[in-house]
């Protein structure tokens, strides 16, 4: 039946769409101010350990647009995965 191989594909596709966002949040670099991040580029998520966050969450920023003056980042508190590293 040709329809339940659409919706698998969608499937596959979403769980593919899924862990990609995950690896993404995993690979990040992680710093311990946000003055540590010299050169931001579009489209670069850093964790910022600063304590900032509430329990079990970390900060992300992220260059999120391109401005005549630079990178523009936005930043939001994501769940912390994992263990803290010292």
């Amino acid at each position: 039946m040709p329809g339940h191989r659409n919706v698998s594909h969608l499937v596959i596709g979403a769980l593919i769409a899924g862990v990609v966002g995950h690896a993404t949040t995993a690979l990040a670099q992680t710093v311990s101010r946000e003055q540590d991040i010299v050169d931001l580029r579009l489209g670069q998520r850093v964790l910022v350990d600063d304590g900032s966050c509430p329990t079990g969450q970390i900060k992300e920023v992220q260059g999120s647009q391109m401005t005549t003056s630079g990178v523009l980042r936005t930043r939001k508190c994501i769940p912390r995965l994992g263990t803290k590293k010292r």
